[in-house]
């Protein structure tokens, strides 16, 4: 009798208990091995865990479609609390661990007190955005760019299940920059718009009054106030901006290329700005030169001029502003004064002897 309870206690923590490598251990182990460059067992890892976290949620969801279609349970005309109190009068472990589940990923309160959207709920938990993404990060280091798009594409359509919401836009870059590598501008364009639509400050200006009155004030008090007047610390779109606006003035539309560049721009400067600030109470901006001199001195910055493109954005601001009917002068001017700044540097001293409109040179 003993070893009769000893083997049914053993089967039944076997029935209830967890997979011993459940989804999101296995996701971590796929995400190791793709740092490691070990592509193909990454991938694999990646459809486990998607593959065991749908088959989580389908337990949970069978085990409250049998909960709720017991005839006591009809009677409760779809009142979630009356079930909840069901279940715990009759210890339904697993109908508790999936009630649990569902209210550590979904707000208890949006669920309207319904059993029945409890279970809707529980239904649309089974998809992993965050696997479908790593699925296509791994076709796409492997350069197959059409499969690895469709998984992109994927995921930002699951972006509402992402644990960290804000890494949809990362989803929205990477299908940007597969759209740009295959020269799919109005797909690139379209997506980057939707960046976009994350930053207030140019979303909300819907009559371009704001970027009118920024423009007004680059042009008539220069770039110094211009940035002793605005600051904008959102590095996430700047990318947007900057990407957009290289690909209007290669496509000749000017204006929008001013546009997008001179947030760009802002952008950059807010950070650099931000950065010199950090332990100074006592900052005040008085130049651009002042300003990117002592940012310079920082750990990291002249890395971050590079990512961002720096003198590039700088350059192609004049280039925008002259072919927009304007005087780019001014940010070629700051140019001829950065050596560092290389090619643009060059340039722009041949913009300020004899301005031009470059056509199609601008890279994006």
């Amino acid at each position: 009798m003993k070893k009769f309870l000893i083997f049914f206690m053993c089967i039944s923590s076997v029935s209830f208990a967890q997979n011993i490598r459940p989804y999101w251990f296995i996701f971590e182990e796929g995400k190791k091995a793709f740092r490691d460059g070990d592509y193909g067992p990454a991938l694999i890892a990646f459809e486990e865990a998607r593959h065991e976290r749908r088959i989580m949620y389908e337990r949970m969801e069978q085990e409250l479609i049998n909960l709720l279609s017991t005839n006591e349970v009809r009677t409760f005309n779809d009142d979630l609390n009356r079930v909840e109190q069901y279940v715990a009068e009759r210890y339904l472990v697993n109908a508790q661990a999936a009630l649990d589940e569902l209210y550590y990923r979904v707000p208890k309160e949006s669920l309207n007190g319904s059993a029945l959207q409890a279970l809707a709920e529980i239904g649309h938990l089974k998809d992993y955005p965050e696997a479908e993404y790593w699925v296509g990060e791994t076709y796409r280091v492997e350069g197959e760019l059409t499969i690895a798009l469709k998984q992109y594409e994927k995921a930002y359509q699951q972006r509402d299940l992402l644990e960290n919401p804000g890494f949809a836009i990362e989803i929205l870059y990477k299908m940007v920059d597969i759209h740009r590598i295959r020269q799919e501008y109005f797909a690139m364009e379209r997506r980057a718009l939707e960046i976009l639509e994350q930053d207030t400050l140019w979303s909300r200006d819907t009559n371009a009054q704001t970027r009118t009155i920024m423009m007004r004030i680059i042009d008539n008090e220069g770039i110094n106030r211009f940035l002793t007047i605005y600051r904008y610390n959102n590095p996430s779109v700047e990318q947007a901006h900057r990407l957009l606006g290289l690909y209007y003035y290669s496509s000749g539309r000017y204006n929008l290329a001013a546009d997008h560049l001179m947030f760009s721009f802002l952008i950059q400067n807010s950070l650099l700005a931000r950065e010199v600030s950090y332990g100074r109470f006592d900052f005040r901006f008085t130049t651009l030169e002042a300003l990117l001199s002592e940012a310079q001195q920082k750990p990291g910055v002249n890395s971050y001029l590079e990512t961002v493109e720096y003198y590039k954005t700088i350059y192609y601001c004049g280039a925008a502003w002259y072919a927009s009917g304007r005087s780019g002068s001014q940010f070629w001017r700051f140019l001829t004064n950065q050596p560092q700044a290389g090619e643009w540097e060059v340039r722009a001293r041949n913009q300020l002897r004899s301005p031009s409109i470059e056509g199609r040179q601008a890279q994006f």
